[in-house]
């Protein structure tokens, strides 16, 4: 299976032992999280794509269908999430057939951390992967190194400070689905709120034991602009004037191309006589 190539290792390091610059990476920005409640999962994520400190997309997806009980929310390079996600899932539709049986939330997890760990972090994608099978709801979260962590609440991105201190605070082991939602998606406000990479709407999926994962596209839009309170508007005179200047402006542009008319018309008569 092609992948990346290390060849070029030792003309790099002799590259910057010349005083060549390293090519600096580019910052990437997201909040995604993830909680469990008492029959199910959910996982949330903000909409900003960046490319450094230009914002390249407001509404874009970051939670990836692995399967129909089997989400992922991504955040790290877009690219690569994208194509790892879309890896993810026709193997476990492989899987599937060949098995016979459903798919399985830790079988997604080990074939993600397998084939990130074989990158060293190459591949950018970092990722929390939730879902129900047989076994019950699951939550894991997973690195672009291919370290894997379990837990109720999780969170990830540039923005996943932020959303940690409202999980930390709020989470309790008896939620609600519509509490984890309303936990989930005040989460990644804080994100939107206190992280420049982090912004515009809340995506968020639902998943629950024996029924269709629910996907909730712009779950919240708190960017919305709204109507001002007031007009800013002022009549004119409402400044006052302490000072007035006027200067005559002679322009010559008309003279110039009258000129320049008379003198083609002279060279024509010179021609017709």
């Amino acid at each position: 299976m092609p992948g990346f190539g290390f060849e070029n290792v030792q003309r790099n390091n002799f590259l910057v032992s010349k005083g060549y610059p390293v090519p600096k990476a580019t910052s990437t920005g997201t909040t995604i999280v993830g909680c469990r409640f008492d029959g199910g999962v959910v996982i949330a994520a903000d909409t900003r794509a960046t490319e450094g400190d230009i914002v390249a997309d407001k509404n874009c997806e970051k939670l990836h269908r692995i399967c129909p009980s089997i989400w992922c929310a991504g955040a790290g390079t877009a690219a690569d999430c994208e194509m790892v996600t879309q890896l993810m899932s026709s193997t476990l539709e492989l899987h599937a057939m060949s098995t016979g049986r459903k798919p399985r939330v830790v079988t997604c997890l080990t074939l993600l951390k397998q084939h990130l760990f074989k990158y060293q972090g190459h591949v950018g994608a970092y990722l929390i992967v939730a879902g129900v099978d047989p076994t019950g709801p699951r939550l894991f979260s997973i690195h672009a190194h291919g370290s894997t962590d379990v837990g109720y609440y999780l969170s990830l991105g540039s923005g996943s400070m932020a959303a940690m201190a409202v999980l930390e605070s709020n989470w309790k082991p008896t939620l609600t689905k519509d509490e984890a939602m309303a936990l989930c998606s005040e989460a990644i406000e804080a994100g939107i709120w206190n992280d420049l990479g982090s912004g515009s709407n809340v995506d968020m999926c639902v998943m629950e034991t024996d029924k269709p994962a629910v996907l909730h596209r712009n779950y919240k839009t708190p960017n919305v602009r709204v109507m001002k309170e007031r007009s800013y508007k002022y009549a004119r005179g409402t400044t006052a004037i302490l000072k007035e200047k006027s200067k005559a402006v002679v322009s010559t542009v008309a003279y110039d191309i009258f000129e320049e008319t008379i003198i083609k018309d002279e060279d024509t008569m010179e021609v017709d006589s």
